[in-house]
C-alpha cells in the first residue's frame, strides 16, 4: 500500500513556524500545503481552490490534516471537488456563525467571503473532528454538532484552548496517531 501524502489546510493566519501543523510538515516524508492566506484576505472560493490546486497535484492517496477556519474551508471544498480523500483530520474547528474574539473576522465579513452559511452535510471521506472544551473559538457543543453533520467521528481533547500556540501548542503529537489511523483506511 502507498504511504498517502498529507495535505495541510492552515486557518485563517499567516505562515507560523511554532504552530502544530508546521512542525507536522517538517517531519512528514509526503506532504503539501495550502500557503497560509492570513486573516485580511476573507475569499473562501479563492482558498477553496487553493485546497483543489494542491489536492490535485498529489499522485496517489491523500489524508488532509485541516485546523480552525482550515475545517471550514474543506468543508466548502468538500461539496465540490472529486478527488478522491482517504480521510481528513479536522482540528478545533471556529464557530463562524457566532461573534469571534477581538483580531478576528467578523460574521458580517465571513459572510461577505462566502463563508457562511457553513456546509453541514456529510463529507465525501472519512474525517475526525477534533474538539476543545474550552476553545475561544468553538463551544464543545457547537463542535460536536458539525462532527455529526459531517459524519466525523468526534474525540474530546479536554481543555487544550485552540489547539494553536497561543493555547501553549507547537508539537502536537497526538495528530500522528490520528494521520495513521486515516491513513489505514
Amino acid at each position: 500500500m502507498t504511504a498517502p501524502t498529507v495535505l495541510i489546510v492552515p486557518g485563517l493566519r499567516d505562515a507560523v513556524a511554532s504552530h502544530w501543523q508546521t512542525l507536522l510538515a517538517a517531519r512528514l516524508p509526503r506532504v503539501r500545503a495550502v500557503p497560509p492566506m492570513g486573516r485580511e484576505d476573507l475569499d473562501c472560493t479563492a482558498r477553496v481552490e487553493a485546497i483543489e490546486r494542491e489536492a490535485q497535484a498529489v499522485d496517489g492517496p491523500l489524508v488532509v490534516v485541516a485546523h480552525s477556519g482550515g475545517v471550514v474551508m474543506l468543508a466548502h471544498w468538500a461539496q465540490r471537488t472529486r478527488r478522491p480523500v482517504r480521510g481528513a483530520l479536522l482540528a478545533t474547528p471556529p464557530d463562524f456563525e457566532r461573534p469571534m474574539p477581538e483580531g478576528y473576522p467578523s460574521v458580517e465579513a465571513l459572510r461577505a467571503g462566502g463563508w457562511l452559511p457553513v456546509p453541514t452535510g456529510p463529507l465525501p471521506f472519512p474525517s475526525i473532528v477534533v474538539a476543545s472544551r474550552d476553545d475561544p473559538l468553538a463551544s464543545f457543543e457547537r463542535v460536536a454538532q458539525m462532527a455529526q453533520g459531517w459524519g466525523s467521528r468526534l474525540v474530546d481533547l479536554g481543555a487544550v484552548g485552540h489547539l494553536n500556540p497561543a493555547s501553549g501548542y507547537g508539537e502536537w503529537p497526538g495528530a500522528q496517531a490520528f494521520i495513521d489511523e486515516l491513513a489505514a483506511g
